[in-house]
């Protein structure tokens, strides 16, 4: 186990320098600049302007120094929001962030998981039918088009929830909810499949001829083999959750990570967004981690140290 996390953590970290140096290139190649105003700025104060925030210089010099600050855990003074570091700003506003993905992870493995067994368990009738047409139908319906109209509906329509902001648990219910519905109807499917595949297995039809009831079969002996597939795309899932957090905390107001990300990405912000970008992706390859480590605990056939 320990030389197989050492390993993992070795190659995450040329993968997070990849990314972040792609990221910051990216950036800086855009159009546009990240000091421009409204009052145009005369060359000895851009170029003042440059030298003080470490943009100056070509390209590669540039990406070096940047670099080797975040390999010292600076990750640079943000462009937009003058006098506030980027450390700070993802400091105050990823918890946000991770707490509004935690309860649209949760919300999705919660629902996801019953819906799919309940299916299995009524392969080739009617309920099952409709559940898959469900699931097909959360998966079609887009992020930016499901939350304006639960918006109007919830909010304007039914004034249930609060149409945006944060700071109250009625505040949650929408967002978390348009987030995680989307993967409450991949989570459905792959529980589904996954259960119906094991209750075909020999050690299944041995246990029934054993006289295990069917609740039994399904919550003790399938459930567990069954739900690999779903612990091996729970890493993925939960990345997919926080980078869909985007939109929704735009849509909002949520003052997360992803609004800090998109007004980075207006205004050019090129340590803001890179930094950002930085720890979403740590958190993918720790979340990937995860995921196969729970996977070799579920089944005794994996080995980490192989």
């Amino acid at each position: 186990m320990i030389s197989f996390l050492f390993r993992r953590l070795l190659s995450s970290l040329p993968v997070a320098l990849l990314v972040l140096a792609t990221c910051f290139l990216l950036v800086r190649l855009a159009p546009g600049s990240p000091f421009t105003s409204e009052r145009a700025l005369d060359p000895a104060t851009r170029q003042m302007l440059e030298s003080k925030y470490g943009l100056s210089g070509s390209l590669p010099q540039q990406l070096a120094r940047y670099i080797g600050n975040v390999l010292q855990g600076d990750l640079g003074d943000s462009l937009k929001f003058r006098g506030r570091t980027v450390v700070e700003i993802i400091s105050q506003s990823l918890p946000r962030s991770l707490l509004l993905g935690s309860i649209s992870f949760a919300l999705a493995l919660g629902l996801g998981i019953p819906l799919g067994a309940w299916a299995a368990a009524r392969q080739g009738r009617p309920a099952d039918h409709w559940l898959n047409g469900l699931a097909l139908l959360t998966l079609s319906i887009p992020t930016f088009v499901l939350a304006p109209v639960a918006v109007l509906f919830f909010s304007f329509g039914l004034p249930l929830f609060p149409p945006a902001g944060w700071g109250t648990p009625l505040q949650l219910v929408l967002p978390s909810l348009c987030l995680a519905l989307p993967f409450v109807g991949i989570c459905a499917r792959l529980t589904r499949s996954g259960l119906l595949e094991t209750i075909g297995a020999d050690f299944i039809r041995t246990a029934r001829a054993k006289g295990v009831s069917e609740k039994s079969l399904v919550l003790l002996h399938a459930l567990r083999p069954a739900i690999l597939p779903l612990v091996a795309y729970a890493g993925p899932l939960a990345a997919s959750i926080l980078t869909g957090s985007l939109v929704i905390e735009e849509i909002f107001a949520i003052p997360g990570i992803g609004q800090f990300f998109v007004s980075g990405v207006i205004n050019r912000d090129v340590f803001l967004v890179s930094g950002v970008v930085l720890v979403y992706c740590l958190l993918l390859l720790f979340f990937n981690l995860l995921a196969d480590w729970i996977t070799a605990l579920l089944d005794p056939r994996i080995r980490l140290d192989s």
